[in-house]
């Protein structure tokens, strides 16, 4: 490594060492929530006595703030707080998928796997695959928070990696990478239908496939997976270097040699599983499936598979770890299946406080109207702007990164954005599909840095597993790297993708009309 380059890594270290710093200095997690909460209700008090000129492009009204510190209002606070809580999208995906895999983790079964997982993956690809992976996991929605991310933790730390950096690389894959994938997903057609209505108010015969942007989230795939690979084994991992694993290391998985037992057993569990797996296809046959939505489509949000995707890895990994267990001997009676789930929860008991005040934050938030004053308000002021296309584009993509930070929910964001910026930018000749694109770039760029995001303080709950001081100060450093490349890379290749004219998927265009 040459001089200069010894300097920038120093700087690039002391930027982030400070970041980190800064970070661990603010409140717990929890408590982070729960004043960012009375911060709400007292800025929803302030701007309610305001008259904004926005229109919300939900109602066609003007935008209002709805005040929060009334005595109406704190009963509702009051009457609603347990629904709110149990209601918490977030807090049953993790808790009913955790069963599962808890029981597939204390039976030995993952043990196992990861272990012939390792014999055959080459040390240098496996950042690559974790990332591709996580990645990939998009196409079972929230999948990725609760399986890819804890498990790259524990294979990193299996082949004598830093666990963080796993986890680190996982994240930027799930989160960071969210709209890149090349399989479609439930989010193609809901962002597609939000895109196609913002589209009729100026065109009403206009049609937006649902895969309009599925070629460039592909390519995005293998950008991703690359420019993740050198953050993660350039910048993260010699960062980790000198940082001491202090956790519970002693529970997590040996990786010793396969017994003969263990391997057949391994082999007699997958088969249920690939069994279970096979079922489940043939379910999804015929338009007439049950697992299907009103239109016969399997990918729709509304369709039962898509709604079932929880409980299907739960038995998906629930079931293979009881064969498991019971064939290789670590599982005797009920009563060890009931332990092994029950071990699985004692790590979800910091994650479970730090949700109730989260879940709280975010009802707030959203009934306060703010998150909508903030995004329609930064679109007026991008339209007033009246850039260059090329140049709208990368405000568009900068201004739903920032909004990102506030209003975490991809769909919510877009329902708000959608509306001013397709039809402003098909009065510039830019197409929806492209308007939809530099969206969904801009959406997953700073998915990774915001506390607010509902799985942000899971991800520290994990990588408290084995360093114990990790804050939230700890992860924001570890992922600015990735933030920072994602939304500047990605842009660049929005505009290459776009300047050398790729279509960006079906029946897609970049000019308006095309």
């Amino acid at each position: 490594m040459s001089a200069e380059q010894k300097i920038k890594t120093k700087g690039i270290d002391k930027f982030l060492n400070s970041i980190e710093r800064i970070g661990n200095k603010l409140p717990d997690p929890a408590m982070i929530f729960f004043i960012a909460m009375i911060t709400i209700w007292v800025l929803s008090a302030v701007l309610s006595q305001v008259n904004f000129s926005s229109l919300d492009p939900r109602t066609g009204d003007a935008i209002v703030v709805h005040n929060l510190l009334t005595m109406e209002a704190f009963a509702q606070f009051l009457s609603t707080m347990v629904k709110t809580f149990t209601g918490f999208a977030p807090l049953g995906v993790v808790l009913v998928a955790m069963l599962g895999v808890g029981m597939a983790e204390n039976s030995g079964y993952i043990n196992t796997g990861l272990k012939l997982m390792l014999k055959r993956t080459p040390k240098f690809m496996l950042t690559p695959c974790i990332i591709l992976i996580a990645i990939i996991s998009h196409t079972a929605v929230d999948a990725g928070y609760v399986l890819v991310i804890p498990l790259a933790g524990v294979i990193f730390f299996a082949m004598g990696r830093h666990p963080l950096v796993g986890i680190a690389a996982a994240f930027a894959g799930v989160s960071g990478g969210f709209s890149a994938n090349f399989i479609p997903s439930g989010i193609d057609p809901l962002l597609q239908s939000f895109t196609q209505s913002a589209a009729h108010i100026i065109d009403p015969d206009l049609s937006v496939n649902p895969l309009n942007n599925w070629f460039f989230t592909s390519a995005s795939t293998l950008f991703i997976v690359l420019i993740g690979w050198y953050i993660t084994d350039k910048i993260i991992e010699p960062r980790l270097k000198n940082v001491e694993i202090d956790g519970e290391t002693d529970d997590l998985p040996s990786f010793d040699e396969i017994g003969d037992k263990e391997r057949k057993s391994f082999y007699i569990a997958t088969t249920v599983m690939l069994i279970g797996i096979g079922l489940l296809v043939l379910g999804t046959v015929g338009e007439d499936s049950a697992f299907r939505s009103e239109n016969g489509s399997l990918t729709d949000f509304s369709s039962p598979l898509m709604q079932s995707i929880v409980p299907l890895i739960f038995l998906l990994f629930w079931l293979p770890g009881i064969v498991y267990g019971f064939s290789v001997g670590t599982f005797t009676s009920t009563q060890d299946m009931v332990n092994a789930m029950t071990k699985s929860m004692h790590g979800m008991a910091y994650y479970v406080v730090m949700a109730f005040f989260c879940a709280l934050f975010i009802s707030a938030f959203g009934k306060s109207n703010l998150g909508a004053l903030l995004a329609i308000e930064g679109a007026e002021v991008l339209k007033a702007l009246a850039l260059p296309s090329s140049i709208t584009i990368v405000g568009i993509i900068i201004l739903t990164a920032f909004v990102n930070l506030f209003v975490g929910s991809s769909s919510a964001k877009w329902a708000l954005l959608g509306p001013i910026f397709v039809p402003m930018l098909m009065q510039l000749g830019i197409s929806p599909d492209l308007t939809q694109a530099a969206y969904r770039v801009g959406d997953s760029s700073s998915n990774i840095i915001t506390p607010l995001m509902p799985y942000f303080p899971l991800v520290v709950v994990y990588c408290q597993k084995y360093v114990k001081g990790t804050g939230i100060g700890t992860l924001i450093a570890l992922m600015i790297p990735y933030s920072i490349v994602f939304l500047i890379g990605w842009t660049i290749f929005l505009l290459a993708y776009w300047g050398l004219g790729f279509p960006l998927g079906l029946q897609s265009s970049y000019i308006y009309p095309s």
